[in-house]
């Protein structure tokens, strides 16, 4: 039933390898989040393969008719639940190019959202170095999908580093963002947490970053600790970096009153300034 509030579940997944092995366990914690009661269940940044350009053209599929979206297509019918289904490499079926793309299904297996990551991960430091776009494209569109009454927007990872695209979904009127994401261990210990938060009260709204668990034997070290984040700014749940699924609540009313009681958005000077979304 449609309401102010939805339970939601994010899984901090292990990652291998093994595409079919990595299908397998998500659906498998889609389930088990399913059974602790989760409408909503959301997972981490490219969670059926390594995180590396190398390994994108290996593992890329086409939305919807590849392995990976067949078989969450098929848990989120079986669960009866809505799945925002992290981020895998897709191909596109007419130009062939790569993007790094989260999809979403209702509880009748049936796509309703589609989004590639807007913004490409690039970094340059002594401990990492990597650039999404030797492989992959850059999408163009943002994407709301509506869930059980709540508007949500979706970003990726790098994504989050601009708080345009936030301030762009709140214009939309979103009250939840999800980013699936894979921070590293350079950026992840002093990035993560701030900009999750700042986020959520930038745009007044909850904020989700879903990530794999760390696994240090792997070519891209993902940082790990998901989060959830409420538009005060507060932390609601946060993972370590081990394998786990985290259960909260997100709330509407605890939306209306955060913007009732420190107006941000109202105040807005759009007299002055204009944040445009080209379509």
């Amino acid at each position: 039933m449609v309401g102010h509030k939805m339970r939601v579940a994010m899984c901090q997944l292990k990652v291998t390898a093994d595409k079919a092995w990595n299908i397998e366990n998500a659906a498998a914690r889609v389930k088990e989040a399913a059974d602790r009661g989760a409408r909503l269940v959301i997972l981490p940044e490219c969670f059926n393969s390594p995180y590396g350009t190398k390994y994108f053209p290996e593992y890329a599929e086409e939305i919807p008719t590849g392995a990976t979206s067949t078989a969450m297509a098929r848990v989120a019918k079986e669960e009866d639940v809505f799945l925002i289904a992290g981020s895998i490499a897709e191909r596109d079926a007419t130009t062939g190019n790569l993007f790094n793309t989260c999809a979403v299904y209702n509880p009748h297996g049936i796509l309703i959202g589609l989004y590639r990551k807007m913004h490409l991960f690039k970094i340059n430091t002594p401990q990492v170095t990597f650039d999404e776009s030797e492989t992959l494209s850059a999408g163009e569109t943002c994407q709301v999908v509506e869930i059980e009454g709540f508007r949500i927007g979706l970003g990726i990872c790098f994504d989050v580093r601009y708080p345009q695209l936030a301030l762009v979904y709140a214009q939309m009127k979103t009250d939840l963002i999800v980013y699936p994401g894979a921070f590293n261990m350079v950026t992840g210990p002093c990035h993560w947490s701030l900009l999750a938060r700042s986020r959520a009260v930038d745009a007044q709204q909850f904020v989700v970053m879903c990530s794999p668990a760390r696994d240090e034997e792997a070519d891209y070290v993902a940082y790990g600790h998901s989060m959830a984040v409420d538009p005060w700014g507060n932390v609601m749940a946060q993972a370590d970096d081990k394998p786990q699924i985290l259960h909260f609540d997100v709330d509407l009313t605890r939306i209306r009153h955060v913007r009732r009681d420190l107006p941000i958005l109202d105040g807005t000077r759009h007299d002055i300034y204009k944040l445009v979304l080209n379509s």
